[in-house]
């Protein structure tokens, strides 16, 4: 079957581009309410800065994280791990905005290094970032983040760098569907 532009929806889009990683986004209101919600939609944008980009959807409204950081300027990605699964999950009710998404997943807020948002003291790995620009994209802001600070827990390094193979990240396929990223291989790339 081929689709044309208008036939193209999020099904179809979700559900090939996979695995997605999860962005664990924590922010802070200007009234100091503590926010965190994960996000699909996400990458790395750049090296040099080092530059993260999430696309919250706002088809209804924007939503909580992505107004927090157009008026603080400031944000966490929070890595997910197996472990994290239930509580990532659970921050993905729709809750009012003044409610605390930390409080009703049952995890640790602790205070940034670098930016006011708090971030998931349970990751293992906490990028903070400043925002460098939204880019609304129909129904959905774009937004880019410069890493200020990574906060990386010792027991996922080896030699002193971040070891893949010791972070039990999760993914996303598409719907209520999640993945592993434990079935690994390598494959050395050609000159």
């Amino acid at each position: 079957m081929e689709f044309s532009t208008d036939d193209v929806d999020y099904r179809t889009l979700a559900g090939a581009v996979v695995p997605r990683p999860v962005a664990w986004v924590s922010t802070r209101s200007t009234d100091g309410t503590p926010n965190l919600a994960p996000y699909s939609f996400f990458t790395v944008v750049a090296v040099d800065p080092p530059t993260l980009a999430f696309s919250p959807n706002k088809a209804d409204g924007r939503k909580d994280t992505a107004r927090n950081v157009i008026e603080t300027d400031e944000f966490v990605v929070n890595v997910v791990t197996a472990d994290l699964a239930a509580a990532m999950n659970e921050t993905s009710a729709t809750l009012h905005a003044d409610e605390d998404e930390f409080a009703h997943a049952g995890v640790t807020p602790e205070d940034g290094v670098a930016v006011d948002a708090p971030r998931v003291a349970e990751s293992p790995v906490r990028f903070e970032c400043e925002r460098h620009e939204t880019v609304e994209v129909g129904t959905n802001d774009l937004v880019l983040g410069r890493v200020v600070h990574a906060g990386v827990d010792e027991d996922v390094l080896t030699d002193g760098k971040l070891d893949v193979t010791k972070v039990d990240a999760l993914a996303r396929l598409s719907g209520s569907q999640y993945a592993y990223t434990r079935d690994r291989f390598e494959m050395e790339r050609p000159e």
